[in-house]
């Protein structure tokens, strides 16, 4: 005879990581968290006073960067990336995010493992003013390999409807700003690890892989901070994840562009200037390493996590303000830059289908 333990799951090392996540879910409790973990379902009040309250809802994992936490035998960080990846999405309507729910997946579970991976998830949303409002951890012996853990989750925000932010009133002349991002983020990883395959080289005073492993910054609190005083000019919003530049950013014309095709107008289109933002030293090294110094925009954030469309008349005052929010920051926001990056022009021959079209670099 066979027991649940002898397939090799084992109850016990469960119970043992559920007590552990509840110290982390107890540092993200916030007003409207209804009930704790360990009920079947978490329950948050929608706040009052709204009028038209949309709620915004953005998913996703953290992807092969794991790779490298299970190599390094670090895990408190990974977390942080998975709730950065959801918020930041949901930020980029205008949202307010309320709460994260997590999904860690394994084969043998190590209680202070898994532990640390949801400090991390509990860190993130101590960054973002959300709650950890529950999740899921699923052992399943024989379908992952012993040691290695797979992290996703999602997040839901809310948004007074008047207010959304929806690309639409983006117009030709809006300067696009830029946010530093930490590095690396939580994209291109399958080539990164082709790229680097000791994670304990030397590389700017630290091993590569803690470059590597640096978290993805949530942008959240200094884009809601600047929308309180700047909605009205800010048109546009970008998180800039997978596929880089050229994928993302052309995702906050659409309405912007169906407007103008209405009006027998030329679409808009994204032109960066060169030099004009700082470029971690790591993609530097990614192309030394052998990247195509030619995709990198179409692979890496290269420097910038988040961008808006705002108002000509209000980028500077909107970039001064994302910067004293820097310099005042005690939180993992503190060394966030903001910079003029680009402006919005009309695409010059009348169309921008393809990418190399919308995004141009001058």
């Amino acid at each position: 005879m066979i027991d649940y333990r002898q397939s090799g799951v084992d109850v016990e090392e469960g119970y043992r990581a559920v007590n552990k996540y509840k110290e982390s879910a107890k540092r993200t409790a916030i007003p409207g968290v209804l009930n704790g973990l360990g009920s079947f379902a978490g329950m948050f009040a929608v706040p009052g006073g709204m009028k038209e309250p949309v709620m915004v809802s953005g998913t996703d994992g953290v992807g092969t960067k794991l790779d490298i936490a299970f190599s390094m035998r670090k895990y408190d960080t990974v977390g942080i990336d998975c709730v950065a990846m959801s918020v930041n999405d949901i930020l980029c309507t205008g949202a307010k995010p309320l709460y994260f729910l997590d999904y860690i997946a394994c084969g043998k579970l190590d209680a202070d493992i898994a532990a640390d991976l949801v400090k991390g998830v509990a860190d993130g949303c101590v960054d973002s003013n959300c709650a950890l409002l529950g999740g899921e951890t699923a052992e399943m012996p024989g379908f992952y390999d012993e040691g290695k853990y797979d992290v996703a989750g999602f997040g839901v925000g809310i948004a007074e409807k008047s207010d959304i932010i929806t690309g639409e009133n983006i117009q030709e002349g809006d300067v696009i700003i830029g946010l530093s991002s930490t590095g690396v983020h939580s994209n291109g990883f399958s080539l990164v690890r082709k790229l680097v395959t000791n994670f304990d080289e030397p590389f700017a005073g630290k091993k590569i892989g803690e470059v590597l492993l640096e978290p993805t910054r949530i942008y959240v609190r200094p884009v809601l901070a600047v929308l309180e005083d700047f909605r009205k000019s800010v048109h546009g919003m970008v998180h800039i994840t997978g596929g880089g530049f050229y994928e993302n950013v052309p995702r906050m014309y659409p309405e912007a562009n169906k407007k103008r095709a209405a009006n027998g107008q030329k679409p808009l289109i994204s032109v960066f200037t060169k030099g004009s933002w700082e470029i971690p030293a790591v993609f530097d090294e990614l192309v030394r390493r052998g990247a195509d110094p030619a995709r990198m925009f179409n692979t890496f954030n290269m420097g910038i996590g988040f961008m808006l469309a705002v108002s000509a008349d209000k980028a500077d005052e909107i970039v001064a303000r994302f910067n004293a929010f820097s310099a005042a920051d005690k939180g993992r926001c503190a060394s966030m830059k903001a910079w003029k990056i680009g402006v919005v022009e009309e695409a010059a021959n009348g169309k921008a289908e393809t990418q190399e079209e919308q995004v141009l670099f001058r």
